[in-house]
């Protein structure tokens, strides 16, 4: 006859390491919870070995299967906690990345000039091929021309000017006109610069609050740094 006691505590031990097995792997707990569903485990799995009957001992399978229960979800735990380690060190040195650019003057596509609280505004853009000349024309937050700035020869690549006839938080934009030696036109690509105030960090993705717009800049958008290679 099979001993009620050894049924009851095989069945409890069972129920026990199949619950921890669930809730370690479903919930995502720390190392203290995991550590109070293994010491339960091995409390009942004792309980099971002191009162089993000699005639009817319990099932080595079973406790076998109950050791791996309780194994596989020590090591699901313990994966988990390395990769948040990983992608918070990831995150750390991203931002530490970002954050060196806070203070200096960032490119993206787009003809826009932001002045500054001086009036000052940096723009960029970047020559196919070299230009014996070029023009540069500010156009007013009216359509109207607000200035013009008149550039000598320039190499093929990124070039930058400096316009001071602005006012601070009016919208401007700029054309720019190239002409090779030979009178041909170059092809101009043109950018917008921003100085950089600050860095975001959103759902792990950076991005950058900039001098003259409410948005935030993604990091994925910038150019260039002016005075350095773009990344």
């Amino acid at each position: 006859m099979t001993n009620l006691a050894t049924t009851n505590s095989a069945s409890a031990a069972s129920v026990a390491a199949s619950t921890t097995a669930s809730s370690g792997a479903g919930a995502g707990n720390a190392g203290s919870a995991t550590a109070m569903s293994q010491a339960n485990f091995m409390q009942l799995l004792m309980a099971q070995l002191k009162y089993q009957s000699p005639t009817s001992p319990a099932d080595p399978t079973q406790l076998a299967s109950e050791f791996a229960q309780i194994s596989t979800v020590t090591g699901i735990n313990q994966l988990n906690t390395t990769v948040s380690n990983i992608q918070s060190g990831q995150a750390a040195s991203q931002l530490a990345q970002a954050s060196a650019l806070v203070g200096k003057q960032v490119t993206v596509l787009g003809d826009a000039l932001v002045p500054d609280a001086s009036g000052s505004a940096t723009g960029a853009f970047s020559l196919d091929s070299a230009a014996q000349k070029a023009v540069v024309t500010v156009i007013g937050p009216k359509g109207t021309v607000a200035g013009t700035e008149r550039l000598g020869p320039l190499s093929a690549g990124q070039q930058s000017f400096t316009w001071s006839g602005g006012q601070a938080g009016q919208d401007y934009t700029y054309q720019v006109s190239a002409t090779a030696a030979d009178g041909r036109a170059v092809s101009v690509t043109p950018y917008t610069v921003y100085t950089v105030n600050g860095v975001t960090v959103y759902g792990g993705t950076q991005s950058f609050n900039v001098q003259g717009q409410a948005a935030t800049i993604p990091v994925s958008s910038i150019q260039s740094v002016l005075g350095a290679s773009a990344s």
